[in-house]
């Protein structure tokens, strides 16, 4: 762990950025949190990363005194740039382009830009992000080449060495499962079953092992797969 280490985590209440939370807390001395409004067409994600907030610092005592404050940056009118079903009522599928009709076009280098215009101002030199490529959607923004060009990007361009961080980059889902008990036991996987939402969406009405989600939507279907994966058979 390095204490004097300071990093901003890129939280928006999901299974992959509570574990970038729990794993941040365990390796830097000072963590804050950032998430943003972009117009999605449910705001069950920003409730929960307040609730997985909330739960870590509860259950995580030796954690609470490392997590500093969260800052949630409206972005709304983003969302229309594109016709996505994260920011649209329409069907999960793919689209001429072979990309999955969820992929919002640079929304991840949107967030890590914003996300080290604060960090720069806080004095937060280290993004983490959930992002990943093993297990990824489709989304050409998650890929280790283009954070690897975004970092260089942004120290460049705030002239000050940025470095994001991406723990669950190579990760499966089942290996993410597994690096969350490995962080925190027991304790952080029931918490990221009941508190993180990945749900496309938005249900928190369907329980399920692995947590709430209508069950068949794309990032459903991952995060059931990962639990499985980890769990063994018959795990649902």
């Amino acid at each position: 762990m390095d204490h004097d280490a300071r990093a901003l985590v890129l939280l928006s209440g999901g299974q992959d950025s509570a574990t970038c939370l729990a794993w941040a807390l365990a390796r830097y001395g000072h963590v804050e949190t950032i998430g943003f409004t972009y117009g999605q067409r449910h705001g069950v994600e920003m409730e929960a990363r307040m609730a997985v907030r909330e739960a870590i610092a509860t259950h995580f005592p030796r954690w609470a005194p490392r997590l500093g404050p969260d800052i949630v940056v409206d972005i709304t009118g983003y969302g229309a740039l594109a016709e996505s079903a994260l920011t649209r009522d329409m069907a999960f599928e793919m689209d001429a382009r072979g990309l999955p009709n969820t992929f919002v076009p640079g929304r991840n280098l949107v967030f890590l830009t914003l996300a080290a215009a604060h960090g720069w101002r806080r004095g937060l030199p280290v993004l983490v992000t959930g992002v990943c490529q093993t297990d990824y959607s489709g989304y050409p923004d998650c890929r280790q080449d283009t954070i690897d060009a975004q970092a260089r990007a942004l120290s460049l361009g705030l002239d000050s060495p940025v470095t994001i961080d991406t723990p669950l980059m190579h990760l499966t889902k089942g290996e993410t499962w597994a690096l969350a008990h490995e962080l925190g036991g027991d304790a952080l996987v029931d918490l990221t079953v009941e508190h993180s939402h990945t749900c496309y969406r938005g249900d928190r009405e369907t329980r399920h092992d692995w947590g709430y989600g209508c069950g068949d939507c794309p990032a459903c279907g991952l995060r059931a797969g990962g639990w499985a994966a980890w769990r063994g058979p018959g795990a649902t």
